[in-house]
Protein backbone atom coordinates (compact mmCIF):
# COMPACT_ATOMS: atom_id res chain seq x y z
CA UNK A 1 0.00 0.00 0.00
CA UNK A 2 1.54 3.29 -1.12
CA UNK A 3 1.82 6.48 0.83
CA UNK A 4 -0.98 8.11 -1.93
CA UNK A 5 -3.15 5.09 -0.92
CA UNK A 6 -2.88 5.59 2.55
CA UNK A 7 -3.89 9.43 2.05
CA UNK A 8 -6.46 8.74 0.33
CA UNK A 9 -7.54 5.68 2.90
CA UNK A 10 -7.14 8.68 5.70
CA UNK A 11 -9.18 11.13 4.23
CA UNK A 12 -12.15 8.75 3.30
CA UNK A 13 -12.19 7.65 7.13
CA UNK A 14 -12.01 11.05 8.28
CA UNK A 15 -14.40 12.55 6.25
CA UNK A 16 -16.99 9.40 6.12
CA UNK A 17 -17.39 8.06 9.44
CA UNK A 18 -16.77 11.48 11.63
CA UNK A 19 -19.79 13.06 9.68
CA UNK A 20 -21.69 9.87 9.16
CA UNK A 21 -21.31 7.87 12.10
CA UNK A 22 -23.85 10.02 14.29
CA UNK A 23 -26.41 10.86 11.70
CA UNK A 24 -29.34 9.25 10.34
CA UNK A 25 -27.61 9.03 6.51
CA UNK A 26 -25.76 5.38 6.74
CA UNK A 27 -22.30 5.47 8.10
CA UNK A 28 -21.46 1.98 6.38
CA UNK A 29 -22.87 3.07 2.88
CA UNK A 30 -21.17 6.14 2.86
CA UNK A 31 -18.30 4.01 3.70
CA UNK A 32 -18.92 1.32 0.90
CA UNK A 33 -19.67 4.64 -1.22
CA UNK A 34 -16.04 6.26 -0.50
CA UNK A 35 -14.22 3.09 -1.28
CA UNK A 36 -16.17 2.35 -4.89
CA UNK A 37 -15.26 6.28 -5.43
CA UNK A 38 -11.88 6.24 -4.37
CA UNK A 39 -11.35 2.38 -5.62
CA UNK A 40 -10.11 1.61 -2.25
CA UNK A 41 -11.65 -1.91 -2.20
CA UNK A 42 -10.70 -3.58 0.79
CA UNK A 43 -7.57 -2.12 1.62
CA UNK A 44 -6.75 0.04 5.62
CA UNK A 45 -10.32 -0.71 6.88
CA UNK A 46 -8.32 -1.85 10.05
CA UNK A 47 -8.41 1.94 10.39
CA UNK A 48 -12.12 1.70 11.26
CA UNK A 49 -11.31 -0.31 14.12
CA UNK A 50 -9.25 2.90 15.22
CA UNK A 51 -11.89 5.53 14.27
CA UNK A 52 -14.76 3.21 15.70
CA UNK A 53 -12.99 4.09 19.18
CA UNK A 54 -12.52 7.61 18.62
CA UNK A 55 -16.20 8.14 17.84
CA UNK A 56 -17.08 5.96 21.15
CA UNK A 57 -15.26 8.66 22.89
CA UNK A 58 -16.85 11.42 21.19
CA UNK A 59 -20.33 9.92 22.45
CA UNK A 60 -19.32 9.08 25.91
CA UNK A 61 -17.89 12.60 26.42
CA UNK A 62 -21.37 14.24 24.99
CA UNK A 63 -23.33 11.77 26.82
CA UNK A 64 -21.05 11.97 30.27
CA UNK A 65 -23.15 13.29 32.64
CA UNK A 66 -26.31 10.98 31.74
CA UNK A 67 -23.85 7.90 31.85
CA UNK A 68 -22.68 8.59 35.17
CA UNK A 69 -25.91 9.28 36.63
CA UNK A 70 -27.27 5.98 35.04
CA UNK A 71 -24.25 3.87 36.36
CA UNK A 72 -23.76 5.45 39.70
CA UNK A 73 -28.40 5.07 40.41
CA UNK A 74 -27.67 1.50 38.63
CA UNK A 75 -25.67 0.53 41.30
CA UNK A 76 -27.02 2.11 44.22
CA UNK A 77 -30.50 0.33 43.17
CA UNK A 78 -28.84 -3.19 42.99
CA UNK A 79 -27.48 -2.68 46.97
CA UNK A 80 -30.33 -0.81 48.74
CA UNK A 81 -33.52 -1.34 46.13
CA UNK A 82 -34.46 1.94 46.80
CA UNK A 83 -37.39 2.85 44.77
CA UNK A 84 -35.86 6.70 43.85
CA UNK A 85 -33.15 4.70 42.05
CA UNK A 86 -35.32 2.56 40.01
CA UNK A 87 -36.17 4.61 36.93
CA UNK A 88 -32.28 5.13 35.84
CA UNK A 89 -31.87 1.05 36.66
CA UNK A 90 -34.45 0.51 34.08
CA UNK A 91 -33.05 2.43 31.38
CA UNK A 92 -29.75 0.69 31.78
CA UNK A 93 -31.46 -2.65 31.60
CA UNK A 94 -33.63 -1.36 28.48
CA UNK A 95 -30.32 -0.72 26.81
CA UNK A 96 -29.10 -3.99 27.26
CA UNK A 97 -32.51 -5.84 25.60
CA UNK A 98 -32.57 -3.61 22.93
CA UNK A 99 -28.67 -4.68 21.97
CA UNK A 100 -29.46 -8.25 22.16
CA UNK A 101 -31.53 -8.02 19.01
CA UNK A 102 -28.50 -6.78 16.81
CA UNK A 103 -26.05 -8.28 18.71
CA UNK A 104 -27.50 -12.00 17.74
CA UNK A 105 -28.24 -10.87 14.05
CA UNK A 106 -24.41 -9.38 13.57
CA UNK A 107 -22.85 -12.65 15.21
CA UNK A 108 -25.27 -15.25 12.89
CA UNK A 109 -24.65 -13.29 9.84
CA UNK A 110 -21.25 -12.00 10.09
CA UNK A 111 -19.80 -13.56 7.13
CA UNK A 112 -23.09 -12.54 4.89
CA UNK A 113 -23.36 -9.07 6.22
CA UNK A 114 -19.66 -8.93 5.68
CA UNK A 115 -20.00 -8.97 1.83
CA UNK A 116 -20.09 -6.00 -0.39
CA UNK A 117 -23.34 -5.37 -1.65
CA UNK A 118 -24.52 -3.31 -5.22
CA UNK A 119 -24.84 -0.05 -5.52
CA UNK A 120 -28.60 -0.39 -6.55
CA UNK A 121 -29.35 -2.53 -3.22
CA UNK A 122 -27.42 0.54 -1.34
CA UNK A 123 -29.38 3.05 -3.09
CA UNK A 124 -32.88 1.32 -1.75
CA UNK A 125 -31.77 1.29 1.09
CA UNK A 126 -31.18 4.98 1.74
CA UNK A 127 -34.60 5.13 0.39
CA UNK A 128 -35.99 2.99 2.77
CA UNK A 129 -34.15 5.31 5.60
CA UNK A 130 -35.53 8.76 3.97
CA UNK A 131 -38.76 7.93 3.64
CA UNK A 132 -39.12 6.17 7.55
CA UNK A 133 -37.14 9.65 8.11
CA UNK A 134 -39.92 11.33 6.16
CA UNK A 135 -43.19 9.46 8.30
CA UNK A 136 -41.70 10.15 11.99
CA UNK A 137 -40.76 14.04 11.03
CA UNK A 138 -43.42 15.74 12.89
CA UNK A 139 -43.95 13.01 16.05
CA UNK A 140 -42.85 14.70 19.11
CA UNK A 141 -43.71 11.69 21.48
CA UNK A 142 -44.66 11.83 25.31
CA UNK A 143 -42.46 9.15 27.26
CA UNK A 144 -39.68 9.96 28.65
CA UNK A 145 -36.68 7.84 30.28
CA UNK A 146 -39.31 6.38 32.93
CA UNK A 147 -41.96 5.69 30.82
CA UNK A 148 -40.30 3.70 28.46
CA UNK A 149 -41.49 0.02 28.78
CA UNK A 150 -39.92 -3.92 27.71
CA UNK A 151 -41.66 -3.64 24.64
CA UNK A 152 -40.31 -0.35 23.27
CA UNK A 153 -36.39 -1.45 23.81
CA UNK A 154 -37.21 -4.50 22.09
CA UNK A 155 -38.93 -2.57 19.11
CA UNK A 156 -36.33 -0.26 19.41
CA UNK A 157 -33.35 -2.95 19.58
CA UNK A 158 -34.92 -4.47 16.23
CA UNK A 159 -34.43 -1.61 14.57
CA UNK A 160 -31.11 -1.57 15.22
CA UNK A 161 -30.97 -4.92 13.87
CA UNK A 162 -32.29 -3.87 10.56
CA UNK A 163 -29.93 -0.99 10.46
CA UNK A 164 -26.72 -4.16 9.93
CA UNK A 165 -27.53 -3.59 6.70
CA UNK A 166 -25.70 -1.48 4.59
CA UNK A 167 -27.45 1.53 3.47
CA UNK A 168 -30.21 1.93 6.54
CA UNK A 169 -28.34 4.45 8.96
CA UNK A 170 -28.10 2.94 12.79
CA UNK A 171 -29.06 6.28 13.98
CA UNK A 172 -32.03 6.55 12.01
CA UNK A 173 -33.06 3.04 12.70
CA UNK A 174 -32.99 3.37 16.09
CA UNK A 175 -33.87 7.20 16.45
CA UNK A 176 -37.20 5.95 14.01
CA UNK A 177 -37.88 3.36 16.19
CA UNK A 178 -38.20 5.45 19.54
CA UNK A 179 -39.74 7.95 17.84
CA UNK A 180 -42.69 5.34 16.70
CA UNK A 181 -42.90 3.81 19.82
CA UNK A 182 -43.67 7.30 21.44
CA UNK A 183 -40.37 8.41 23.02
CA UNK A 184 -39.59 12.60 23.25
CA UNK A 185 -37.16 13.06 20.51
CA UNK A 186 -34.71 13.92 23.59
CA UNK A 187 -35.34 10.60 24.97
CA UNK A 188 -34.96 8.58 21.61
CA UNK A 189 -31.59 10.85 21.11
CA UNK A 190 -30.17 9.67 24.21
CA UNK A 191 -31.29 5.66 24.06
CA UNK A 192 -29.99 5.72 20.30
CA UNK A 193 -26.65 7.08 20.92
CA UNK A 194 -26.70 4.95 24.55
CA UNK A 195 -27.18 1.73 21.98
CA UNK A 196 -24.62 2.66 20.25
CA UNK A 197 -22.07 1.86 23.01
CA UNK A 198 -22.46 -1.63 23.44
CA UNK A 199 -22.22 -2.90 19.87
CA UNK A 200 -19.42 -0.74 18.95
CA UNK A 201 -17.72 -1.99 21.92
CA UNK A 202 -18.75 -5.66 20.54
CA UNK A 203 -17.03 -4.83 16.94
CA UNK A 204 -14.45 -3.14 17.92
CA UNK A 205 -13.40 -6.54 20.19
CA UNK A 206 -14.57 -8.56 17.40
CA UNK A 207 -12.12 -6.77 15.50
CA UNK A 208 -9.45 -6.40 17.50
CA UNK A 209 -6.87 -8.96 16.75
CA UNK A 210 -7.31 -7.70 12.94
CA UNK A 211 -5.66 -4.36 14.39
CA UNK A 212 -3.08 -6.16 16.10
CA UNK A 213 -1.87 -8.01 13.03
CA UNK A 214 -2.30 -5.42 10.56
CA UNK A 215 1.89 -5.49 9.41
CA UNK A 216 1.79 -1.55 8.86
CA UNK A 217 0.50 -0.24 12.01
CA UNK A 218 3.94 1.13 13.36
CA UNK A 219 4.71 3.15 9.73
CA UNK A 220 0.88 4.40 9.90
CA UNK A 221 1.04 5.87 13.57
CA UNK A 222 1.06 9.09 12.22
CA UNK A 223 -2.16 8.32 9.62
CA UNK A 224 -3.77 6.30 12.71
CA UNK A 225 -3.35 9.14 15.09
CA UNK A 226 -4.37 11.85 12.65
CA UNK A 227 -7.55 9.67 12.01
CA UNK A 228 -8.36 8.91 15.39
CA UNK A 229 -8.36 12.84 16.66
CA UNK A 230 -9.71 13.95 13.75
CA UNK A 231 -12.64 11.06 14.09
CA UNK A 232 -13.20 11.91 17.89
CA UNK A 233 -13.85 15.91 16.61
CA UNK A 234 -15.89 15.51 13.91
CA UNK A 235 -18.25 12.68 15.88
CA UNK A 236 -18.84 15.43 18.48
CA UNK A 237 -19.44 17.97 15.89
CA UNK A 238 -22.02 16.34 14.24
CA UNK A 239 -23.72 14.82 16.89
CA UNK A 240 -24.18 18.32 18.09
CA UNK A 241 -25.20 19.35 14.73
CA UNK A 242 -27.72 16.40 14.23
CA UNK A 243 -29.24 16.87 17.78
CA UNK A 244 -29.47 20.49 16.99
CA UNK A 245 -31.81 19.93 13.67
CA UNK A 246 -34.30 17.35 15.65
CA UNK A 247 -34.37 19.69 18.39
CA UNK A 248 -35.54 22.50 16.23
CA UNK A 249 -37.76 20.16 13.79
CA UNK A 250 -35.24 19.72 10.59
CA UNK A 251 -34.99 16.29 10.51
CA UNK A 252 -36.93 16.18 7.10
CA UNK A 253 -33.55 17.87 6.23
CA UNK A 254 -31.84 14.44 6.28
CA UNK A 255 -34.51 12.84 4.19
CA UNK A 256 -33.89 15.19 1.71
CA UNK A 257 -30.24 14.13 1.41
CA UNK A 258 -31.26 10.18 1.90
CA UNK A 259 -33.56 10.58 -1.57
CA UNK A 260 -30.70 12.52 -3.29
CA UNK A 261 -28.01 10.22 -2.69
CA UNK A 262 -29.98 7.44 -3.21
CA UNK A 263 -31.26 9.18 -6.55
CA UNK A 264 -27.05 9.50 -7.50
CA UNK A 265 -26.32 6.33 -6.62
CA UNK A 266 -28.92 4.84 -9.53
CA UNK A 267 -27.85 7.58 -11.85
CA UNK A 268 -24.13 6.77 -11.69
CA UNK A 269 -23.33 3.22 -10.97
Amino acid sequence: MGEFDIILIVKMILIVQGFTESIPVSFSGHVMIASEILELGEQGFTFAILTNIASLFAILYVYRKDIARLAGNSILYLKTRNSRYKSDFRFVSFIVIGTIPAGVLGFLLSDYLAERVSMTTMAMMLFITGIALWLIRNLKGHKGEGDTTTKDAYLVGLGQAVALLPGISRSGATIISAVAVGMKQETALRFSFMLYIPVILGGVIHGFSDFLNEPNKVDLAIPYAAAFIATLLMTYFAMKWFMGNMKNGKLVYFTYYCFIVGALLLNFF
